[in-house]
């Protein structure tokens, strides 16, 4: 996937006949979806794929999962609400060529009904046509774990990047959300959701090296979120992921911090560049997102190699 271009008047006309219409643009869960829709049901699917082509021969692939529970159900409208700024920084300020922008959503496999949704990769927009299609699960509980490893697994075994086939070049995982994930993919979870057989679990250490062959991957915990304060889930993704952990003050910088990690990522800015742009294009949230990119510009980054073998921990690595 991954052919056509983006237009922000397609995506205005759009926002203007919701408003006109009194149309939510998550009608699909607003409109009492319990189950995942056949576009995002990851079950039986094979691969997600993120491809060069004459149009975008220099494909990036970004990856942005969230969790849909409790108090993180704001991420998706914030999402929906600022494609158009995300997309503008990406592609108008060169970040990144020819992105590719897969959505998805996280849940708790072990008890809510929709525990996981995953889009296509898209450079046009009906990567906003999968955001509305995502089931806001809402609820949650007191525990603070959700099925990121499940998510992670997916990401891992089945996507394909011809970014880190053709060019050595990983791709951009966000994960957003406010708990920690399972110890372990569970078998009878992968069999249920998605439909693989696994002989047995595989550690979430585990799955996070394997996945970190074709993504870089982070994790962004925003403040007001319920637990968005707690350290000991702080504690357990830094362990996993090490300086690529960014703690946002204010849920509406996420698609400035997400364009600027992968700025950096891509060696297109430096932090102060990429806030100078935030500035330019007229952002409030640029003090938001030079706090928590900070982690990125003290960190060291190693190029030019594969990854070390178990290196799960480490920082923002370019192959």
């Amino acid at each position: 996937m991954g052919s056509g271009r983006w237009s922000t008047d397609v995506y205005s006309a759009a926002a203007s006949y919701r408003a006109a219409s009194g149309t939510s643009a998550f009608a699909y869960s607003d409109g009492g979806a319990r189950e995942a829709h056949p576009a995002l049901d990851p079950h039986g699917v094979g691969k997600r794929e993120s491809r060069d082509s004459d149009e975008h021969p220099l494909s990036t692939p970004i990856a942005v999962l969230f969790d849909v529970t409790g108090s993180m159900g704001g991420v998706p409208r914030t999402l929906q609400t600022k494609l158009p700024q995300l997309l503008g920084l990406l592609t108008r300020k060169g970040y990144a060529t020819d992105p590719h922008i897969l959505f998805g959503a996280v849940g708790d496999a072990t008890c809510d009904r929709v525990p996981l949704q995953i889009g296509q990769f898209e450079s046009d927009n009906r990567m906003d046509e999968d955001l509305a299609r995502i089931v806001l699960e809402g609820g949650g509980g007191g525990q603070k774990t959700e099925s990121y490893e499940l998510a992670m697994y997916f990401m891992a075994r089945h996507t394909a990047l011809d970014s880190v086939v053709k060019r050595g070049r990983r791709g951009y995982l966000f994960l957003i959300g406010d708990e920690m994930p399972y110890p372990r993919v569970s078998p009878r979870e992968v069999k249920k959701v998605i439909g693989d057989d696994l002989g047995e679990p595989i550690g979430t250490e585990q799955i996070i090296a394997e996945l970190r062959r074709s993504f870089d991957v982070y994790y962004l915990i925003p403040a007001a979120a319920g637990w968005g304060g707690d350290a000991e889930i702080r504690k357990r993704w830094r362990a996993l992921l090490g300086q690529n952990v960014l703690e946002l003050d204010d849920l509406d910088a996420v698609c400035e911090t997400i364009a600027l990690t992968v700025g950096l990522g891509e060696d297109a800015i430096d932090l102060d560049a990429g806030l100078a742009d935030l500035v330019e294009a007229g952002s409030a949230h640029h003090g938001t997102v030079g706090k928590a990119l900070a982690p990125l510009q003290r960190g060291a980054v190693v190029r030019g190699g594969a990854l070390p073998v178990g290196d799960a921990a480490s920082g923002n690595e370019r192959l």
